[in-house]
C-alpha cells in the first residue's frame, strides 16, 4: 500500500480509535496520547505488515496494547514511589515521572553506604537499630548517616555537584591542617 492511501486510511480510522481509547483510558487527554502512540507504532511497523486487509482490527490491537503497557508502567511506578515512600494521587504525571527518575539518578551519585542506609530504611523498611545491626555501629551512627545520605541526596537532586569529602593531613611538622 503507498505511503499516500496508507495515511488516508488511517485518518478513516482516527475516530473509532480516539473512540475506543477515550473509553479505556476516561481521559480526553491520555487518549489522544494513546491514539498518538499507536499511530506511530501503526506507522513504523506498516513494512513488516503483510495483510493489508486488516488494518482495522491491527490498530485496536496495537491501541489496547498501548494501554495495556501504559498500565503496566503505571502499576511499576507506583510501587516503586511507595517503596520510596513517596505518595501518589493519581496516575503518574509526567512531572512525577520526571521526579521519580531525577531521584533515581542522583542516587547513583550518592556512595554504596549513602545508597544502601537510604535504601534500607526508605525502602527495605528496616529500623535504624536494624541497619545499626547489619553495620555493626551504634544506632547514633546510623542516625546521623542517614542524615548526611539525605541531604547529599536532596543537594544532588537539586543539580549541585557532590564536593570531595575534606581529610585531615599531617603536615611535615605533625600539625595537622584541611586542604
Amino acid at each position: 500500500m503507498p505511503a499516500s492511501d496508507l495515511d488516508s486510511a488511517l485518518r478513516e480510522q482516527l475516530p473509532s480509535l480516539r473512540r475506543f481509547a477515550r473509553w479505556l483510558a476516561r481521559d480526553p487527554h491520555a487518549a489522544d496520547d494513546l491514539v498518538q502512540a499507536a499511530l506511530e507504532r501503526a506507522i513504523s511497523g506498516w513494512s513488516k505488515r503483510r495483510d493489508a486487509q486488516a488494518l482495522r482490527p491491527w490498530l485496536f490491537a496495537i491501541v489496547y496494547r498501548q494501554f495495556l503497557d501504559g498500565q503496566r508502567r503505571s502499576q511499576r511506578y507506583a510501587g516503586l514511589l511507595s517503596r520510596l515512600g513517596i505518595s501518589q494521587d493519581s496516575q503518574p504525571s509526567a512531572e512525577r515521572e520526571v521526579v521519580a527518575r531525577s531521584t533515581l539518578e542522583a542516587m547513583q551519585g550518592l556512595t554504596v553506604e549513602q545508597r544502601s542506609l537510604l535504601l534500607w530504611v526508605s525502602v527495605e523498611g528496616l529500623s535504624y537499630q536494624e541497619v545499626a545491626d547489619i553495620l555493626q555501629i551504634p544506632i547514633g551512627t546510623v542516625m546521623s548517616r542517614l542524615s548526611r545520605a539525605r541531604d547529599a541526596l536532596r543537594r544532588l537532586s537539586d543539580g549541585e555537584t557532590p564536593a570531595p569529602p575534606l581529610r585531615l593531613l599531617k603536615t611535615p611538622s605533625g600539625a595537622k591542617s584541611t586542604p
